[in-house]
């Protein structure tokens, strides 16, 4: 049975959830991070050599493991427990900001400290919309590794909005550049070293009847994750700071430009659709 198409958004019984707190443990294994290297196409051995995590590959462990009967229609777990119970059906990645502190250790066990710090609702062109910010602290041996802000949006059922033109730049001054022209069999590797259930993202008769999507959507972190592999890569040094935030969903079929620029203190990135309007924008250093 699907979830009721709208109830009223009471943000106060919402803001309750703010300052909730789970804990976690994983190892963060290297025959995982050899997966994740096959999946996007970067060399395996040069990872197991250095010995650490390249940024944002701490997306694939600490994974979320509800059982199929606690999954709600869209394939996400059911909301009410760590993360409010918002009234509004549609939930993707809206952006984030993370800080580097220390490299994460291969074969480490990890513990990950997750606190729900805002919830606010706003009313846009498509109507209501809930924001969820939640903090991660990830930590090995005591000493802290990694900072993150991950910013969740929901929304209500419907068609999306037609695609918009985030500000930027028509035609950026490219330091490096690169396209990405995703499969499915990537969007479900992804999804699968993720156990990343939502069904936007291999089910497409979901995608069309209930989120109003065209095709298959273009995973969030995914795009975040080749974004800021490219900076380090530029860089020649592991990064301190990368935040990104999504402007426009991008699916299969989608051939994503991704830009990547210097600035006074690192690098401005975005991935572009092939008529210039930004699916993600991100800073890092």
């Amino acid at each position: 049975m699907s979830e009721p198409a709208h109830r009223a958004v009471d943000i106060d019984h919402l803001k309750t959830w703010i300052g909730k707190t789970e804990q976690d443990e994983d190892r963060l294994a290297a025959r995982h991070a050899m997966l994740m290297a096959a999946t996007l196409g970067v060399d395996g051995a040069a990872v197991r050599n250095a010995g650490v995590l390249p940024p944002l590959w701490h997306w694939t462990y600490f994974l979320s493991a509800a059982p199929a009967g606690e999954l709600g229609p869209d394939g996400h777990p059911a909301r009410g427990g760590f993360l409010p119970p918002v009234p509004l059906r549609n939930r993707m990645w809206a952006g984030g900001r993370v800080r580097f502190v220390e490299p994460l250790p291969l074969d480490a066990v990890a513990r990950k400290l997750s606190t729900v710090k805002d919830v606010s609702h706003k009313v846009g062109r498509s109507g209501d919309l809930v924001f969820v910010t939640v903090e991660h602290r990830l930590e090995v041996d005591d000493r802290l590794c990694l900072v993150e802000e991950h910013d969740i949006v929901y929304k209500g059922p419907g068609a999306n909005p037609e695609r918009t033109r985030a500000a930027g730049p028509d035609a950026p001054r490219t330091e490096a550049a690169r396209i990405l022209r995703a499969d499915s069999t990537l969007l479900f590797r992804y999804s699968a070293l993720t156990f990343n259930g939502h069904r936007i993202h291999y089910d497409a008769d979901y995608c069309r009847r209930e989120e109003g999507y065209a095709a298959p959507v273009i995973h969030g972190p995914l795009n975040a994750t080749l974004l800021a592999g490219l900076a380090q890569e530029l860089s020649q040094r592991p990064l301190r700071e990368f935040s990104y935030r999504g402007h426009n969903p991008a699916v299969l079929g989608d051939a994503l430009h991704m830009h990547v620029d210097r600035t006074e203190d690192g690098f401005a990135l975005a991935s572009r659709f092939a008529d210039g309007a930004i699916c993600m924008s991100a800073r890092a250093r």
